[in-house]
């Protein structure tokens, strides 16, 4: 039973969340192969989860080797995977705005160590997540984990809260040791994700970006970005798009107009800032007074 001021519907809701997550990661994580495409892969998720009553609290994330973040495919990606690739999958489900947040890393690149590390990494955050504890404490355990391994902790990448259609909020889980940090509340919904590399521990933004999220609800002229904008206001709830998702016809060009507005922003893909490798392990749970409820329990066991 948790605890906090979470309903017991907003609970019941994030648990139900959580249950189509861990499933639609399992049945994800067999779909990625060599020669199988980065599309299939994010089709076949978002549509399990809708299949299983839920909906994509974001796009399904397919990161390769030293892409970090917020990569998803495009509409006509046949970009395949490849024998030797190390493969970050990140999803997100939500029930009535209510959500959970995981990331597997599936890796055919031999760097089995850099994939236990992050893995390792989380259960140690795990181990410190109770009401009062602070974040800087979760982000040592982080940091003292996947230092062991030989690896850096991402620096600049962090867990966070998940609110209702809000997928990325306070606090900010920190990947290493702060002093002065914010505290953990009872209540609180969080998703930690430790980012191991054999690189310096810093990402950047690449050029391409594939997923958009509006800020403010425009009136525009161009036909093709007013239907745009009549699909992102109507259909995603203000949590993040892809690309791909958009009927209209041009929907490259409707999005730079939006852009270019300011009605939506951007996320480029995150890269390792050397081209090294990474990789990624995320649970959500639900902070409790003595410890945590685990809302993508079974998911690395």
């Amino acid at each position: 039973m948790t605890d906090g001021d979470l309903s017991e519907e907003a609970v019941e809701k994030h648990q139900e969340a959580g249950e189509i997550l861990v499933e639609v990661v399992e049945e994800a994580k067999e779909l990625v192969e060599p020669g199988a495409t980065h599309l299939e892969v994010a089709e076949a998720a978002e549509a399990r989860i809708v299949e299983l009553g839920g909906e994509p609290a974001f796009p399904v994330n397919i990161s390769i080797d030293h892409e970090a973040s917020h990569a998803t495919p495009e509409a006509d990606d046949e970009t395949e995977f490849g024998e030797d690739d190390m493969v970050c999958l990140d999803v997100g489900v939500h029930v009535d705005g209510y959500i959970a947040d995981a990331a597997v890393t599936v890796d055919f690149s031999g760097s089995d160590e850099l994939v236990e590390a992050a893995e390792q990494a989380l259960d140690a955050a795990l181990s410190e997540v109770e009401a009062g504890a602070e974040v800087g404490t979760v982000g040592q355990a982080i940091e003292d984990v996947i230092d062991g391994y030989g690896f850096s902790p991402v620096l600049n990448l962090s867990g966070h809260g998940l609110q209702r259609y809000d997928a990325h909020t306070g606090p900010s889980i920190p990947n290493r040791g702060v002093d002065r940090s914010a505290e953990l509340e009872a209540g609180q919904v969080v998703a930690i994700e430790p980012f191991a590399t054999d690189g310096t521990g810093k990402v950047g933004e690449g050029s391409h970006e594939q997923i958009f999220e509006l800020q403010e609800e425009r009136s525009v002229r161009d036909r093709a970005a007013r239907q745009a904008m009549e699909q992102i206001t109507s259909e995603f709830d203000g949590l993040p798009f892809a690309q791909r998702w958009l009927d209209t016809p041009r929907p490259g060009m409707a999005l730079r107009r939006l852009k270019a507005d300011g009605a939506i922003t951007g996320y480029p893909v995150l890269q390792e800032s050397e081209g090294r490798l990474v990789s990624q392990a995320e649970h959500s749970l639900i902070v409790t007074e003595d410890g945590y409820e685990l809302l993508t329990e079974g998911l690395f066991g």
